[in-house]
């Protein structure tokens, strides 16, 4: 059974945004539901007042602007695997969504939803932050962007304001000489939590060294978090496999982990070793082409 609570339905982000300015963390913002829901049932989360975003327009829509890839927060998980700039600019992302859940949940899921919730095993979280993504906060006094990196700031804990809405995720369009790539451990191959989650996007100059890298990992710590040391060791590298190995090996002294139902520290630890440099293979072998 699900508590008692006020329903609100505003028609407009205008509508919406004024009656956050009005009621503060009273109102629980709700899109596609399927982790507030959860949480109501299991009396985690006990909000007074829902207030349904998920009919706004303003939120939708994927685009490409000023060099920018923008991801509107009501973007369902469902519309990543399908939308052909998603394919083009952000394939980690898509891989990331195939794995998501199941079809179902990606249907409602979104990925604005994903990332609020702040689990530190949100699908969308790794690949976004191997994309350098910022999110965008609106709200009656205007909008701002965060890094992604500074956004999340703990288990269940992000900086969005009481007045505020998630409303968009950007990313910088990748150069062509470039690769991303994820990879998710879970249980089971659908409606999995990660145990581990990884993702990296590799950059590349002419000369077949690393201009820039990014390694975010998911499940691993309170947050997902970027290896800054393994990106570091990368920069202006060869990915040889003695420099692949030691760069995954950063990655994992990064990380964190607990021991929990789903896995020991000690494994997941190893488990972001095995998939970063998996992963950074596969760089290697792409950007060789």
């Amino acid at each position: 059974m699900l508590p008692e609570f006020e329903f609100l339905v505003p028609q407009a982000l205008s509508e919406a945004l004024s009656l956050l300015a009005a009621n503060g963390f009273a109102i629980a913002p709700v899109s596609g539901g399927t982790n507030l829901v959860v949480d109501m049932r299991s009396g985690r989360h006990c909000p007074s007042i829902l207030m349904d975003i998920g009919r706004l327009g303003e939120l939708r829509g994927i685009q490409r602007e000023n060099g920018h890839l923008v991801i509107g927060a009501n973007s369902t998980i469902a519309e990543l695997l399908t939308d052909p700039l998603i394919a083009q600019y952000a394939p980690l992302l898509k891989e990331a969504a195939s794995v998501f859940a199941n079809p179902l949940v990606r249907n409602r899921a979104t990925v604005g939803g994903n990332l609020a919730d702040a689990s530190p095993a949100a699908d969308t979280a790794p690949p976004l932050l191997a994309m350098d993504a910022e999110v965008g906060l609106v709200s009656q006094q205007g909008r701002r962007f965060l890094p992604l990196s500074e956004f999340l700031v703990d288990v269940r804990k992000t900086l969005r304001q009481p007045h505020e809405l998630l409303a968009s995720i950007r990313c910088p369009i990748p150069p062509q000489k470039s690769f991303g790539a994820f990879a998710k451990l879970g249980l089971r191959k659908a409606d999995a939590i990660a145990v581990v989650s990884v993702a990296v996007m590799v950059e590349a100059d002419g000369n077949g060294r690393c201009r820039q890298v990014h390694i975010a990992l998911g499940a691993v710590a309170p947050r997902p978090i970027r290896a800054l040391a393994g990106e570091k060791y990368l920069q202006g590298q060869m990915l040889t496999p003695t420099i692949i190995s030691e760069a995954a090996h950063l990655a994992a002294e990064a990380s964190s982990p607990i021991d929990d139902i789903r896995g020991s520290a000690a494994y997941r630890r190893r488990m972001v070793e095995v998939f970063v440099r998996r992963l950074l293979a596969r760089a290697a072998d792409e950007l060789a082409k």
